[in-house]
């Protein structure tokens, strides 16, 4: 039950900060004169702002979640 209870935590931190990381991105980009959306620096974008979350997961929001594993306290 905690695990599914994480996964569904991962999945909704994935989701909504991930998509506020990349809507700021966007409207940087656009604030430039730039269009992302049409060229293929989207990718590159998506892919630093997943290093992001999973390096922000490992380091701190790991420790606040639902699941309670070995070494965990």
């Amino acid at each position: 039950m905690r695990l599914s209870l994480e996964l569904i935590r991962i999945l909704a931190i994935l989701l909504i900060i991930g998509g506020l990381l990349s809507s700021i991105v966007f409207t940087l980009y656009a604030s430039f004169g730039f269009e992302i959306a049409n060229t293929n620096g989207g990718m590159p974008v998506g892919i630093a702002i997943l290093l992001i979350l999973f390096v922000l997961y490992r380091n701190k929001l790991q420790f606040s979640g639902f699941y309670k594993g070995k070494g965990m306290t």
